[in-house]
Order: structure tokens, then sequence, then C-alpha cells
């Protein structure tokens, strides 16, 4: 779903039309898009999730549950439906939708799907959701200027990462388009670039540490 190399549009901008997703948006709704691997999904990948959703006042957050994370190797990345699955276990606040979206327009990548969907979906207010250690990379992503400028972004705590995310790359060449902590419920009415760091309560799990430890049992 994210990185390194040039942007590109969907070839054949029509045809993502025809495809069922599996959920219906309306205009002048709150809905944030909340992409990853999920291997596995776990309480921090719901924390994030919620998080946002109340923060943001959000009416949905949609996980993306990518086809295959660029960076990983496949042989360590468990097949779609497991993953989708684990993640259905996690999103059991009201209003969270499980989606293979990505799969289904088939592209990996962020900057893709987000543009696919404002196109499906206009007049539905898009923010894209990450946990902060993914804005530490976020400068890796395929497209990641472009993907600021086409929605706002909120990015929520997480353990040992957090302070140094607000130093990143990412962080630091948009700096002036971070959204005071007072203001963010308005994230969702912003024209990007517009971005907000949402503080709270750390959840310590991760997939990589229950990945060690399913291999460790193993």
């Amino acid at each position: 779903m994210w990185f390194a190399g040039p942007a590109r549009r969907l070839p054949d901008a029509g045809r993502p039309r025809a495809l069922r997703l599996g959920f219906r948006l309306e205009p002048g709704m709150r809905v944030g898009l909340f992409g990853g691997s999920f291997n596995p999904a776990h309480e921090g990948h719901a924390h994030v999730a919620e998080t946002a959703k109340r923060r943001l006042d959000l009416d949905r957050v949609i996980w993306l549950v990518s086809p295959q994370n660029p960076l990983k190797p496949t042989a360590e990345t468990a097949e779609l439906a497991e993953r989708m699955a684990g993640a259905r276990l996690q999103a059991r606040a009201p209003d969270m939708i499980i989606s293979d979206a990505e799969t289904r327009f088939g592209s990996q990548y962020t900057i893709d799907i987000i543009r696919s969907l404002k196109a499906r979906y206009p007049g539905v207010k898009f923010v894209w959701i990450m946990g902060a250690d993914s804005l530490a990379s976020f400068h890796r992503w395929r497209g990641w200027t472009q993907i600021m400028r086409e929605v706002p972004v909120a990015v929520v705590s997480r353990p040992w990462i957090s302070l140094k995310s607000r130093f990143s790359p990412a962080a630091q060449r948009f700096a002036r388009y971070r959204v005071p902590a007072a203001e963010v419920m308005s994230l969702p009415d912003r024209k990007a670039p517009a971005w907000a760091f949402l503080f709270g309560r750390f959840n310590f799990q991760s997939s990589t540490a229950l990945r060690a430890r399913a291999k460790r049992r193993g």
C-alpha cells in the first residue's frame, strides 16, 4: 500500500465505478481511511482507528487491508483472507468497515486508492489515518507528498516513536500545515494539505512482536 517510486493515476478511470466494494458512503460523510497490511491485526490498530474516529467525529472508518506491503517479503505476509478475518475481530466499534478495496481496484499504493475512492464518492470528506510509527517512515511511501495534498492526514500517537515521528521528514516538510491540537475536530472539513497529531494513551501491541512470538511458539 505504500512506498517508493513515482505516483501514477489508475488507468481506465471509468472501470472502478463498476466495482462492488461492500459499503456505501454519502456526500458530506466524514470518513477515515486506515490502511495497512494488518499482519496480524491487533489491539494497537483498533486503538488508532477508534482514537481517530472519536477525536475527529468520523461517521465511518474503513480499514483498507493491503494485498502486500511492497517493502516486506511476500513470505512474511499471511493470506489476505486471514488478515481480513483478524481485522474484523479487532474492529469491534460501531461503523468500522473492513475492506479489500485495494485488491478490487488492482492497486497496492495509498495514493492510487485515495484517488480512486475520491472519484467514486464525490463529496465525502476523507481523512487518511496512520499511527505515529508510519509517519516516521512516511517519506518512503510512493507519492507521499501527493497524499498530503489529496486528503487531510491524522496521526495517532504510538509508543516509543511519537517524538521521533514529529521530527520526521514529512512532519518537517509540512510543518506549516499542522492543525493545532485545539482544532483537530475540524480536520475532515479542511482542504489538504492539513494534518494533525492526535495524542492519547499508548497501546503497546505491534504486529512485529506478535509475529516473533508466533515463530517462537512454532
